[in-house]
């Protein structure tokens, strides 16, 4: 008999013995974890006298536990004679149970009998340690909450393949080494960094995802349409603008901390939809930034207990503050090997690459140089500070050089995991850096047109601020140490998948 049909077979007993094989309500059981935790409670009383003559098994002590109540996945089941041993797991944790032919009755062994791996079950029985000390629930009943038709995978070679992972993600979930506990502290880190805003003074939240024009960054949007208004819209690919419009509004401290979406490749560092915060101060500046994400980075590493070194692969990452903090043109000159202050140096290193520079503003050469050339070096973390004004239209200019913006990457492993700026609040020159950037740009492109209500925000007055958009997704990534973005993203995009019929 196939497995499948044997489990048919099971569920047709199941019905048969007038059990709902689909549970139902089971109130008052306790998580795994502390019902591990209450292994002190038990009591060991000596062993009775051995019987007369000597012959015999000898008596065990005499045990005495809590009563407990647990419910979880079976996930191992081990059958001997008239006992059986079953491992079940929830959310918390693993524990054994020992069911006794005798101990729960003929009707109940026969609702034992038909269990099978990955089927969820509840107990009510005594906390004890067994003959070779395993800490176990000794059943007293026994509960069906939910037949499985499906087998599980094999433990060895069933779900491998990374791509049926992510789409099996339930599968993934459920037996998975670690993938729960990997999600679990993914909450965690969200947790702590709302945590650490609101402790800095911050509130948070909801904006559009619905935009009119897809700005805030340079980005190729999701294209909608709203039927009822007959106008095309886009899916938001940042939230920046709306921020900065709450901060005309008298929103000192705002952030949101939610999905954006850009219609671009797919990689182990991009997904098409991902998680973004973005956090907006009045009266800061890019420093002020730069403080407030050593504290986000640090107080999530508490949250997961992780200290201050995690190890990433190979590599040790030491996130001990303050990061190391270096200008743009110092990692330019030292990485790529010529001087950031020659263009003519960099064209030919760009030409060298196979990098286009035909009719390219020369800090945009210099910009995909770095890109090509110096990211991959940046260990980290590391601020790099003062990028070309011309690739940041959104940026204060340095006053002591308005060639350069008040701007920084935060890079770890190559990978950029924070941008900030000193944000520019002068609308007329904000005006002239956004038709300065949209000329020649492709209508399908992101900021293809004005945002003329942002403008019009801005010439009412936006207090000198310092914006932060951190990417929580790659963040993850790095903290529990995840070598794929699409390992710490619960439902990255797929292809679609080719179904067999039945």
């Amino acid at each position: 008999m196939k497995p499948e049909e044997a489990r048919r077979e099971k569920l047709r007993k199941i019905r048969e013995l007038g059990y709902d094989p689909w549970g139902h309500r089971f109130d008052d059981h306790q998580a795994i974890a502390k019902i591990r935790a209450r292994e002190p409670e038990i009591t060991v009383e000596p062993a009775p006298p051995a019987p007369a003559g000597g012959e015999g098994r000898t008596p065990d002590p005499v045990q005495h536990g809590p009563r407990v109540r647990a419910a979880g996945r079976i996930v191992l089941e081990r059958k001997k004679g008239k006992l059986i041993f079953i491992d079940i797991r929830d959310w918390t944790g693993q524990l054994q149970l020992l069911i006794g032919r005798q101990q729960i009755g003929e009707e109940n062994w026969a609702l034992a009998e038909c269990f099978d791996l990955g089927d969820l079950i509840g107990v009510d029985g005594e906390l004890k340690r067994t003959r070779t000390g395993e800490l176990s629930i000794f059943a007293e009943k026994l509960y069906l909450l939910t037949k499985t038709l499906d087998p599980p995978p094999e433990k060895y070679h069933g779900l491998t393949d990374p791509e049926m992972r992510q789409r099996l993600r339930h599968l993934d979930l459920t037996y998975g080494e670690g993938v729960l506990e990997r999600f679990r502290k993914r909450t965690e880190i969200v947790r702590s960094i709302r945590g650490t805003l609101a402790g800095e003074g911050f509130v948070e939240i909801e904006g559009p995802t619905l935009h009119s024009i897809a700005g805030g960054a340079a980005a190729r949007p999701f294209k909608t349409h709203h039927n009822a208004l007959d106008m095309p819209l886009f899916m938001r690919i940042a939230l920046e603008l709306h921020l900065k419009r709450l901060l005309v509004g008298g929103m000192e401290r705002v952030y949101e901390l939610g999905r954006v979406y850009r219609n671009e490749g797919i990689s182990p560092r991009h997904n098409p939809e991902f998680t973004m915060l973005e956090a907006y101060q009045a009266y800061g500046d890019y420093r002020s930034m730069m403080d407030l994400t050593e504290k986000l980075i640090t107080g999530a590493l508490d949250a997961i207990g992780a200290g201050r070194k995690i190890q990433w692969g190979e590599a040790t990452i030491d996130f001990t503050p303050p990061f190391a903090r270096h200008t743009y043109d110092e990692l330019f000159t030292q990485y790529a090997g010529v001087p950031a202050g020659d263009p003519s140096a960099v064209k030919r290193l760009a030409d060298s690459l196979g990098l286009e520079t035909a009719g390219k503003d020369p800090d945009v050469v210099k910009s995909e140089v770095f890109e090509h050339r110096v990211e991959g070096q940046l260990k980290g973390p590391i601020f790099v500070l003062d990028y070309p004004a011309a690739i940041c239209p959104l940026t204060k200019r340095k006053t002591s050089n308005l060639a350069v913006a008040e701007r920084f990457e935060l890079f770890v492993e190559g990978m950029e995991i924070a941008n900030a700026y000193t944000e520019l609040n002068d609308p007329d020159l904000q005006e002239q850096l956004f038709r300065t950037q949209l000329a020649g740009q492709k209508e399908e492109d992101s900021m293809a047109k004005m945002d003329h209500d942002f403008l019009r925000a801005m010439r009412s007055g936006m207090p000198p601020a310092g914006g932060l958009g951190l990417g929580i997704d790659r963040l993850v990534m790095l903290l529990v140490g995840s070598q794929t973005i699409r390992d710490v993203i619960l439902f990255p995009l797929l292809r679609l998948e080719a179904l067999k019929e039945n």
